[in-house]
């Protein structure tokens, strides 16, 4: 994946950003805040930031497929593209309900997508003006600068465990079986606020349920490269082709996600 490329995406990004975004943080009028379903919302912004985002990457690169959260939300079947020989995958504004309560973090995120697995990730938040951006293979850098992941050094570790798209069981069992060993910290409600979390020292692990494209395609390849470690419970690699599954741990390094993950699995 060459530089140009990732200069290419950002400056739409931060283009987006500016002239779409931006604008409408903490100045949203209420009829601009639907609610598509109990508890998740998008605003005026969020498909404006689509809108133009998708416009942007079909002239970068014609030949990939287009997904985009607000797209599949409209239509479903979609959502099949993104096992695709090339797919552009878009969250025009993660971190929807912190953005639209005029607070972050919030952010832009982008993926790129070969046969369901992920080529290369940016993560833009727009209030840092903080690029997160990796290709497979070639590591992981913040505004241009190369960052390995790094724990917090706490003991026990601190997590940042989302309970939000679990079962009651599921829940019991964060609470019985997982919570006792780690500190547990306040999740972000923000995938692109929280997959640099786990890289900066700031929260050991995450435990997601949810697993949506948009939402982790690049933070899982970023952390990744990273040196930390993000895969579904059973050691298997996140693709994003599989979106029925459930179930994903991110952690700032192997061996604390061989560790919660053995007793996620007991």
């Amino acid at each position: 994946m060459t530089d140009g490329l990732t200069k290419q995406v950002y400056a739409l990004m931060r283009e987006v950003a500016e002239s779409v975004v931006m604008p409408r943080y903490q100045a949203l009028a209420s009829h601009e805040i639907i609610e598509k379903k109990p508890g998740d919302l998008v605003t005026i912004a969020d498909r404006e930031s689509e809108e133009r985002l998708s416009e942007g990457l079909a002239r970068i690169m014609p030949e990939a497929a287009i997904v985009g959260e607000e797209a599949c939300h409209a239509d479903p079947t979609l959502i099949e593209r993104l096992g695709d020989s090339l797919c552009w995958i878009i969250d025009p504004i993660d971190g929807t309900k912190n953005f639209a309560a005029g607070k972050p973090p919030f952010g832009l995120m982008i993926a790129l997508a070969e046969n369901g697995e992920t080529e290369a990730g940016w993560i833009y938040d727009p209030i840092e003006q903080r690029l997160c951006h990796a290709t497979l293979g070639e590591g992981a850098y913040i505004d241009g600068q190369r960052v390995m992941a790094r724990t917090t050094g706490e003991d026990p570790p601190i997590a940042a465990i989302s309970l939000l798209f679990m079962d009651d069981l599921q829940r019991e069992h964060m609470k019985q079986s997982i919570a006792p060993y780690y500190q547990l910290a306040d999740i972000p409600y923000c995938a692109a606020d929280q997959y640099p979390r786990l890289a900066l020292g700031v929260n050991d692990l995450s435990i997601f349920e949810r697993t949506l494209a948009w939402d982790h395609a690049p933070g899982a390849l970023w952390l990744n490269e990273a040196g930390g470690k993000v895969a579904r419970p059973d050691g298997s690699a996140y693709r994003t082709d599989e979106w029925d599954r459930k179930g994903m741990i991110g952690a700032a390094s192997p061996a604390l996600w061989d560790e919660l993950a053995a007793r996620l699995n007991a």
